[in-house]
């Protein structure tokens, strides 16, 4: 399979779904999902990409081999002298996507996929499933801040934490839509709620005084979220 589509948008997600459900129906043993890039399958030297693939792809027989950013796989050019490797480490990976026991899910940016595309004669032959991965609304991005805010867990930096009143759906749409572009909402899509969020409870630490107590300590306002979001399109380049 490919899924297309720009950073943020879920494919990591929904293969590790897709691991659970393949493998719930019987057609994977194992729910395993080995996640690789560029670095995990290219050797440094001459006669070491080949088993260093190779390695990567028993690891994940019986599972799913996810190929994240598989575009760098497939450069844009090479210089006449120049050998690279990425070739080598797809073909290795072609030769074994009809085995039956393994399914492997290329993942990167649409434009870039389609010089992996025309770099193997055999990709469109095997890889018959092509799926693209929207970027998020305003509205998708505003629902999942409510949704990581109400269904934490404990590994989750901002468990404990809750969102003033004041933080209802509308007024957290309303703040995405006035302090985020386009641009970079399609950059980061689910990303720039993560980071919104975290650099939220940094707003929250540096107003609290020592005096600040219960709730107070653990309750994140609007202007923290305003806040937050800010400083995320400060930080972050779009251009």
């Amino acid at each position: 399979m490919a899924f297309l589509g720009n950073p943020g948008t879920g494919k990591t997600t929904v293969a590790r779904i897709l691991g659970k459900l393949l493998h719930s129906v019987g057609v994977l043993s194992s729910d395993n999902v080995t996640e690789v890039q560029r670095t995990d399958l290219i050797g440094e030297y001459l006669g070491q990409t080949g088993p260093k693939t190779r390695k990567k792809i028993e690891e994940a027989m019986g599972g799913i081999l996810f190929v994240d950013e598989a575009y760098r796989l497939a450069p844009a050019q090479s210089a006449a002298d120049h050998v690279d490797y990425g070739v080598e480490a797809l073909e290795e990976i072609m030769s074994v996507l009809e085995d039956g026991n393994l399914v492997v899910v290329f993942a990167g940016y649409t434009e870039p996929m389609k010089r992996v595309f025309s770099s193997n004669e055999g990709f469109c032959r095997r890889v018959t499933h092509f799926f693209e991965f929207d970027d998020f609304t305003c509205r998708d991005l505003a629902e999942m801040l409510m949704i990581k805010m109400t269904k934490q867990n404990e590994k989750s930096r901002l468990y404990g934490f809750k969102l003033h009143r004041s933080c209802t759906f509308d007024a957290v749409l309303a703040l995405i839509e006035r302090n985020s572009t386009e641009k970079l909402r399609n950059k980061m899509n689910g990303g720039l709620v993560d980071h919104m969020l975290n650099n939220a409870r940094e707003s929250l630490d540096s107003r609290l005084s020592f005096e600040s107590n219960g709730d107070e300590l653990l309750t994140i306002t609007l202007s923290d979220l305003e806040a937050g979001l800010k400083l995320l399109s400060q930080r972050v380049n779009v251009d």
